[in-house]
């Protein structure tokens, strides 16, 4: 494996298929997709196997020069692993997802297509400007995904989508040209090491803020994002909430955290302040939804606000925290636009008051539902507990308000999310419409299985999920250790006092 280019390989793949599935008809398309998508899947699993814990930090090494600086570099640590196996797990499920496409069949596969390659550069880019090129062309297909497939506002939720996403990250590239002047080099491992005076800390962690805060979404940049869930197709929900949200918190890990460490605790009640008010406002907004995709989109940013409590508690239960949230989310925000999808191919309406019942007629649904419904809350035996309770045991070494604030959206998420339940599969049967659907056939059997057996192992044995991601927090953590006693210092509530120094270095030796 050492001399084989498995990344630019698993680049490759969906690249050369999209090219191919603009040249068939539809069915040819369909399939051409689901088997390079599952060849993406079979190299992830080749690319964990063969990923050594324990070892050098960066791994799968690849560096092209190409001109002026710029180089085709990729490589990745054990936190790019695990979102590189979230991307190209969930892709064949999209793939799956998608029969209730007709119109223009080959286009939309290989805008799916082009999506996975360009996830996968995001996570393993190691030139900064080759890791720019790959986000910020990311939002193209998904742009033309809801533009052309999406719902009757389509064009309106598209344009808000590209325009919010976009203008944050044209302040984020001055802010690397800068960068890349000062330290001389596009080596992102090599700025994560650089030392940037802090008062210019400051105005770099606020250009790149503004990229990384509208693409998690935070709050009061989120609005983006119920109206793009709303409009995409399914399988668009499903791998917009499931993997490119997570490109600002990896944008957190990768750029804000490590370079900007001194800022990153200058800013630190920022964060929390942004976080707090969408863990509260967006669970009180998400409890009177009667659209069931809005409903969730309105989820997922409380849950993204948990992911940004973790990453600024400057400890590695946060980090951790927030690595395994960003993961369970990926899986369980998946899920749940799936089951909506389910039944909105059957009844075409997502009005929660038009279901009830389900339980009766569609029993597998209703079980599976109930499983990603107790995953969301955080149930434990679920991904969902473990990085929520590793957050909140990092946030609370922190600020033990902070920590109360966030639990009491953790309630209201259970609040509302029952409330779907309740009303969807509960109840007496008012619509014969409703009472009438079929249950699962064999395709969705395939669309929900893979993520609950993945949700309940993630559950039950966490380690397997945060071994490969271990060592590589802990020098995050080893990196912004001098930061944490000004972090602190801002907070008034600071509870049990952060691991010292000593420790920190002995978590930075790990690899």
């Amino acid at each position: 494996m050492a001399d084989f280019p498995i990344l630019s390989v698993m680049m490759l793949v969906p690249l050369l298929a999209a090219v191919a599935c603009l040249l068939v008809e539809a069915k040819a398309a369909r399939q051409i997709a689901l088997v390079a998508t599952l060849i993406d899947l079979a190299l992830g699993v080749l690319l964990w196997v063969n990923y050594d814990i324990g070892g050098a930090q960066w791994q799968f090494h690849e560096n092209v020069p190409l001109f002026a600086g710029f180089s085709w570099a990729l490589g990745i640590d054990g936190i790019a692993l695990m979102l590189i196996m979230l991307s190209v797990f969930l892709m064949p499920i999209c793939i799956l997802a998608s029969a209730s496409i007709e119109k223009r069949v080959g286009e939309y596969m290989a805008a799916f297509l082009l999506m996975e390659t360009l996830m996968i550069g995001v996570f393993a880019a190691q030139d900064i400007f080759l890791f720019y090129i790959m986000f910020e062309a990311g939002l193209i297909p998904m742009y033309l995904i809801i533009g052309i497939w999406g719902g009757a506002d389509r064009i309106y939720a598209s344009y808000k989508f590209f325009l919010y996403t976009l203008i944050g990250s044209v302040l984020m590239l001055i802010a690397m040209l800068w960068m890349v002047n000062e330290a001389g080099t596009t080596d992102i491992p090599t700025l994560m090491e650089y030392n940037f005076a802090p008062e210019v800390q400051t105005w770099l962690w606020l250009a790149f803020f503004a990229s990384f805060a509208v693409k998690m979404p935070m709050w009061p940049v989120h609005t983006w994002l119920p109206d793009a869930h709303v409009q995409a197709p399914t399988a668009g929900s499903v791998i917009l909430a499931g993997v490119l949200l997570k490109m600002g918190g990896y944008g957190f890990i990768r750029f804000s955290l490590p370079m900007f460490p001194e800022a990153s605790a200058q800013f630190a009640w920022l964060v929390f302040a942004l976080s707090m008010v969408a863990v509260i406002y967006t669970s009180l907004v998400a409890l009177v939804q009667n659209d069931m995709k809005k409903l969730i989109a309105y989820s997922s940013v409380a849950h993204m606000a948990i992911v940004t409590i973790g990453l600024f508690a400057f400890n590695p239960q946060g980090l951790e925290g927030a690595m395994v949230v960003m993961l369970s989310h990926g899986l369980v925000s998946g899920a749940l636009f799936l089951c909506v999808g389910v039944i909105y191919d059957r009844l075409h309406t997502r009005e929660i008051d038009r279901y009830g019942g389900l339980s009766i007629n569609m029993p597998y649904y209703a079980l599976f539902f109930m499983l990603f419904t107790m995953a969301s809350i955080g149930l434990p035996g679920t991904s969902g507990f473990v990085g929520e309770f590793l957050s909140l045991a990092g946030i609370y070494q922190v600020s033990s308000w902070v920590a109360l604030v966030c639990t009491t959206g953790i309630i209201l998420g259970a609040a509302y999310m029952l409330y779907l339940y309740r009303r969807v599969c509960f109840g007496e049967q008012k619509n014969a419409d409703a009472a009438a659907m079929p249950d699962l056939n064999r395709r969705e059997w395939w669309l929900m299985a893979p993520i609950a057996a993945v949700v309940l192992w993630m559950g039950v044995y966490p380690e397997s999920f945060l071994a490969p991601m271990r060592a590589d927090i802990a020098v995050l953590d080893a990196r912004i250790a001098r930061a944490k006693p000004e972090s602190d210092a801002q907070l008034t509530a600071g509870k049990p006092k952060p691991a010292n120094a000593t420790e920190h270095t002995a978590h930075g030796e790990a690899h």
